[in-house]
C-alpha cells in the first residue's frame, strides 16, 4: 500500500497532474485510524500537503514522530513539517523543525533546510555562503538528492539576493534531475523577471499539463506579442474546471494568468490574497504586492509591506513590479 500510494505521489511531483494525488487519497483511505503505521501516516501528510490541507498534515507529522524511532521516517517528517512551515510563513515553527532534522540527520538537507528559514528572516548573505560551503565539502554524488535539493536552495537564495549564480546553480538541478518541476518553474519564472522570455519559452515548451509552467509560457508570449489561443484557451478551460469543482489548488498561477495573459488586476488581486492566506512564499508575496498595485490597492499593499518589515524581509525580490 505505501509503495503504490508513493508512486501515486511522486508521479503527481513529476507530471503536476493532481489526479495521481486523487489516486493517492484511495489507496491510502484503505487504512485509515489510529492504529495506521507510521510510513502510511507519513504518505498522508505528504499528500495533506500536496492539497494545501496543511493543518491535517502536521497531525500526521506529529503522530509519525510520537509513534517512530525510524532514522528515516523522521528525518522526511522534520522535513515536511518545515516544508509545511515556511510555505505558510511561520518561521520559527520552521525554524525549530530544522533544528530537530539537523539533530536526527545532519547533512546536506538539513542545512537546505536551516538556509531557508535564515534567508526568509534576513539573513539570506549569510545563508547562502554557509550553505555554498557545506555543498563544498560534502560528496554530491554520494546523494543525487540531497545534492539537487541544496543546489535549489542556492538558486533561490541567488536569486533573493539578486546575484547572477542563481541561472547556474537550477541547471545544475536540472541537470542531475530533468523533472523537477519546482526548479524548472522557479527558473522560468526568473527568466521573465530578466526580461528573457524566449529562453522561458524554451524551458517550458512541452510543459502546457503542468499549470505553472503553461502560465509561465503564457506569459512569455504575452510578453514576445505572440498569440497561442489554444493555450490560452485550454488555461481558462482548466481554471473554470477547477472553480467548478471547488479544488482550485493552484491559486498563484490563477492569479498570475489572471494578472499577466487576461490583464483582469482586480480579479487576479482577489485570487493572490486568498492564496496569500495560505501561502506566504516570496512568489507569493510578490504577486500579492503586483496584483495590489495593478488594482491599485494601497491598503493591501501596505499589510503586506508591513508582514515583510515584522519578519526582515527586504531584499530586493519584493519591490519588483514585473511578471
Amino acid at each position: 500500500m505505501a509503495r503504490q500510494a508513493r508512486t501515486y505521489l511522486e508521479l503527481a511531483r513529476r507530471e503536476g497532474d493532481p489526479r495521481y494525488l486523487g489516486y493517492a487519497q484511495r489507496t491510502l483511505q484503505q487504512w485509515s485510524g489510529a492504529d495506521r503505521p507510521p510510513r502510511l501516516r507519513l504518505l498522508q501528510a505528504t499528500l495533506d500537503q500536496s492539497l494545501h490541507r496543511f493543518d491535517p498534515a502536521l497531525e500526521e507529522l506529529q503522530a509519525v514522530l510520537e509513534t517512530t524511532t525510524s532514522p528515516a521516517l523522521r528525518a522526511q517528517a522534520h522535513l515536511t513539517r518545515a516544508t509545511i512551515e515556511l510555505v505558510r510563513g511561520h518561521y520559527p515553527a520552521a525554524r525549530d523543525a530544522c533544528s530537530d532534522l539537523a539533530q536526527d540527520r545532519p547533512g546536506l538537507m538539513s542545512a537546505s533546510c536551516q538556509a531557508q528559514v535564515a534567508a526568509r528572516t534576513g539573513h539570506a548573505d549569510a545563508a547562502y555562503q554557509a550553505l555554498q560551503r557545506e555543498l563544498d565539502r560534502s560528496n554530491p554524488s554520494r546523494d543525487r538528492t540531497a545534492a539537487a535539493w541544496t543546489l535549489g536552495t542556492l538558486a533561490d537564495l541567488a536569486a533573493q539576493l539578486g546575484q547572477p549564480a542563481a541561472p547556474d546553480h537550477w541547471e545544475q538541478v536540472l541537470a542531475l534531475t530533468p523533472g523537477d518541476l519546482y526548479a524548472r518553474t522557479q527558473y522560468a519564472d526568473w527568466l521573465l523577471q530578466h526580461s528573457r522570455p524566449d529562453a522561458a519559452l524554451a524551458l517550458t515548451e512541452g510543459y502546457d499539463a503542468v499549470d505553472s509552467l503553461a502560465v509561465l509560457r503564457a506569459i512569455a508570449l504575452t510578453q514576445l506579442e505572440r498569440d497561442d489561443t489554444e493555450l490560452v484557451a485550454h488555461l481558462r478551460q482548466r481554471f473554470a474546471e477547477a472553480r467548478w469543482r471547488g479544488n482550485l489548488l493552484h491559486r498563484r498561477d490563477y492569479s498570475r494568468f489572471l494578472l499577466d495573459v487576461e490583464n483582469q488586476p482586480d480579479d487576479a488581486l482577489q485570487v493572490a490574497r486568498d492564496n496569500w492566506q495560505q501561502q506566504r512564499e516570496p512568489l507569493d508575496t510578490r504577486l500579492l504586492l503586483r496584483a495590489a498595485r495593478a488594482a491599485d490597492a494601497a491598503d493591501v499593499e501596505r499589510e503586506v509591506r508591513d508582514w515583510l518589515a515584522d519578519n526582515n524581509q527586504t531584499d530586493a525580490r519584493y519591490p519588483e513590479t514585473t511578471p
